[in-house]
């Protein structure tokens, strides 16, 4: 394992700066010029180091925080721990990545889930959907589903764009993983139209979730 210090990895991220990928992040809300692959590479070189992971976090600086995701060891930090660091989450790659690859691995889980889910901060409760839709997915058993359903018939409409795509994704999830709610769940999507006329590359399914469902039921039959 290569030990090294935070200031050397700070001054490789530095060195690693680009305004044309600062730009295209920033369309997407994050606040970084650090291409995604050099930071795997990094993180490939330095290996896990926790020590490391939680300095790195400390300096607030996106691209660090990334990096210190890829390094840490998610079962060592604790429930308040992640519970702060989720909040001090404020970019969507890094929040993405913290629930993704360290809250997700973390015994603390679903206890988190289930604060965050109703927490009053849109950001905050996005990173509770996001969660809550992994377990629709993985473990549903205990989820009250249609309950779920009229949550989001109610309220995501309306709620802010980051919680709004999670609870949509929460929305095709189940739609997609549950064929007993798939009409409900597609018949919501076509009443409330979120997400209809997203720009959809080619060759990439909208999130809409009528069209996601129904697309990624034909590809599971």
């Amino acid at each position: 394992m290569i030990v090294t210090t935070t200031a050397d990895v700070m001054a490789e991220l530095a060195a690693l700066e680009d305004p044309k990928a600062r730009e295209v992040n920033r369309r997407h809300g994050d606040d970084h010029g650090v291409n995604l692959g050099a930071l795997r590479a990094i993180a490939k070189r330095l290996k896990t180091q926790q020590d490391l992971a939680r300095d790195l976090w400390r300096t607030g600086d996106s691209a660090a925080r990334l990096l210190a995701i890829l390094i840490c060891r998610p079962r060592e930090f604790g429930r308040d721990e992640l519970d702060a660091m989720l909040r001090e989450a404020r970019t969507p790659k890094v929040q993405d990545w913290l629930v993704s690859y360290v809250v997700k691995k973390s015994p603390y889980r679903e206890e988190l889930r289930l604060a965050w889910f109703a927490d009053p901060d849109p950001a905050v409760a996005s990173a509770g959907w996001a969660l809550t839709t992994d377990r629709v997915a993985r473990k549903a058993d205990g989820l009250d589903l249609p309950g779920l359903l009229g949550v989001i018939e109610a309220e995501m409409k309306d709620a802010p764009d980051r919680l709004q795509w999670a609870m949509n994704h929460c929305l095709a999830q189940i739609g997609i993983e549950h064929a007993e709610h798939r009409d409900r769940a597609i018949g919501i999507g076509e009443r409330l139209g979120v997400l209809k006329d997203y720009p959809t590359p080619p060759n990439c399914t909208s999130p809409y979730a009528p069209i996601w469902i129904t697309e990624m039921v034909r590809r599971q039959g």
